[in-house]
């Protein structure tokens, strides 16, 4: 007779099939936070798997956790929070040549520039590959 674990190993006889497909990282903040919302909206509609196409290396939920632990961090504040909402249920940006859109432009740039960094620190955006050259100062500079 073998001994009863009282707690048992997690993820024994719980592990997930491999992916015929590795996941794809998103290219920027701003893909991810569209493909959220868009799986999102999917989801509130009756979708049983959003998010469709192509793997991704997280779930919806996983993008919105980080959105999450920025306002908890007092990094973005409800207007931000407001307009990714808004504006990801639309599918594009705020215009910043609108003037009716220009503050709300601003807002999303802010709250897009720390949602990316925060997204690849967990490998769901892509990290800038090592041979991308950058335009400084008037000179090109491989990075």
């Amino acid at each position: 007779m073998q001994p009863v674990r009282a707690f048992p190993h997690p993820g024994l006889g719980e592990r997930k099939p491999p992916r015929a497909t590795p996941a794809e990282p998103f290219r920027n903040a701003e893909q991810a936070w569209f493909w959220t919302m868009s799986a999102l909206l999917a989801r509130h509609a009756g979708a049983t798997r959003p998010g469709g196409g192509v793997p991704r290396p997280c779930e919806p939920d996983d993008v919105i956790l980080c959105l999450d632990g920025l306002y908890r961090r007092k990094r973005i504040d409800l207007g931000h929070a407001r307009v990714l909402r808004q504006w990801g249920e639309r599918g594009v940006a705020p215009d910043p040549r609108m003037p009716a859109e220009r503050l709300e432009a601003r807002l999303w740039a802010e709250a897009i520039e720390l949602l990316d960094w925060s997204l690849r620190l967990r490998g769901i955006v892509a990290k800038p590959h090592a041979s991308r050259k950058i335009i400084v100062d008037g000179g090109v500079n491989s990075r």
